[in-house]
């Protein structure tokens, strides 16, 4: 199967473009390029990609903002595609619909009014959550039926979670299929190094909070001071994100642990990059307070080793996001694949990652809940639980297949085309229970 991907590739980078390079890497890479097949097993997936790096916005700080100079260069990269279909032979074209905002609605319209008569197929990929009541509360009724004229009767939606359907069916797709993101195991060395790192920590606070004193061997084994609670954030430092009701829920619980003459203390630690300078004024104020100076650590953006090393150390994962098209972030994934407890919101597609009953979900804007997890989590969930929820359901192997498996049903449409029954929408991933 051949197929052309309308998407960007980082920088600038974030959880969708992180993605779309993943599904690239794994489907062989980009067969416009010589040698840009990877070192994959021959057709593994039968998916052969045609990459138009749809790349308008080269700062996170540029996502969002109307430029004339975005227009010209959207304008180019549909005539790339254009160009892939009739050079390459590829009708199918892969496209990540918009969020809800403007700029990138008009942007839809664009691609679609060029592309959409050159491909046989379309697919679209749906990243972001709440386009659909966006669409119904946000914009003017002639700009509603414009979008539903581009996009009707599209041949394969592809969501990432239940939640996500509303968007996808809001605009009447031939098919909807739900595949959750997956990530490359980042901590393939769980069991032999990290796990025993995470039982003794919590082997050790339960003994503090007990009353006892921990031997040598105890404290070499929990490595760096087991009576400071590493709460660790990972995302873009912004309101929408949580960073500032995580960090007034680590002050709250630091006094309560105060108050009850706790052997612990809370310390969070930042990383991430600051797309508003308002935001970074905020937050330096907060940290050049006295309080704040003894419980919050800024590592600004990490990848790679650096990352990977905060993830190790940490004890828990905070994220209480209300990021207004937030759906399925890769950062609670990556933590859930180093073992970590999770606290995060009761928002969009976020509870379905986790089981029904988990007691770390809490209401947006609500530092309050925040601390009493925190405080909860002290002597809380362990480690191979969330490893487990990683390797039963947010793999890149199920990613990858999900995504292939998906597109591939379109060619069995095609194949059963002279019967007048749609291809069935199917879940492709499984739920922890």
């Amino acid at each position: 199967m051949k197929l052309l991907v309308f998407a960007h590739t980082p920088p600038p980078h974030h959880g969708q473009s992180y993605m779309v390079q993943l599904m690239l890497d794994g489907f062989g890479g980009d067969h416009r390029r010589p040698g840009g097949r990877a070192s994959l097993k021959p057709d593994q997936y039968g998916v052969k990609c045609y990459h138009v790096n749809a790349q308008v916005s080269k700062e996170l700080e540029d996502i969002g903002d109307f430029r004339i100079g975005k227009l010209f260069l959207l304008i180019g990269f549909c005539f790339q595609a254009i160009w892939c279909h009739f050079r390459h032979g590829v009708n199918t074209m892969y496209y990540i619909p918009a969020p809800g905002k403007r700029s990138a609605l008009y942007r839809d319209w664009i691609v679609m009014w060029l592309c959409r008569p050159f491909f046989k197929q379309i697919i679209l990929h749906w990243h972001a959550a709440g386009m659909g009541k966006w669409l119904e509360t946000h914009v003017q009724m002639r700009e509603r039926e414009f979008t539903y004229e581009r996009f009707k009767n599209i041949d394969l939606s592809i969501v990432l979670s239940d939640y996500n359907r509303a968007d996808a069916e809001k605009l009447l797709p031939q098919s909807i299929r739900v595949v959750s993101n997956g990530i490359p195991d980042p901590c393939p060395e769980f069991q032999e190094q990290i796990l025993p790192l995470r039982r003794a920590r919590f082997a050790a606070r339960k003994k503090l909070a007990a009353g006892l004193v921990l031997s040598p061997d105890e404290l070499k084994d929990a490595g760096h001071a087991p009576q400071i609670f590493n709460v660790f954030y990972l995302a873009h430092c912004t309101h929408e994100k949580g960073l500032f009701d995580a960090i007034q829920g680590v002050l709250l619980a630091n006094r309560q642990l105060i108050r009850d003459g706790a052997p612990f203390t809370m310390e969070l630690t930042v990383a991430g990059s600051f797309p508003e300078e308002s935001e970074k004024e905020e937050f330096d104020l907060i940290l050049s307070s006295p309080e704040g100076s003894q419980a919050i650590r800024y590592l600004g953006f990490l990848a790679g080793s650096e990352k990977k090393k905060a993830l190790r150390e940490a004890d828990l994962f905070c994220f209480p996001t209300y990021y207004r098209n937030e759906n399925q972030p890769v950062n609670l994934i990556e933590a859930m694949a180093f073992g970590l407890p999770i606290l995060t919101t009761h928002w969009r597609s976020i509870p379905e990652l986790l089981p029904s009953d988990y007691r770390c979900l809490v209401d947006i804007h609500s530092p309050r809940q925040i601390a009493d997890a925190l405080l909860t989590c002290l002597v809380g969930e362990q480690p191979e639980f969330f490893r487990e929820l990683f390797l039963s359901n947010f793999t890149l192997e199920q990613y990858l297949s999900g995504l292939a498996e998906a597109f591939h049903s379109l060619e069995l449409k095609d194949c059963a085309s002279s019967t007048p029954a749609l291809v069935p929408s199917i879940k492709t991933t499984t739920r922890p229970q």
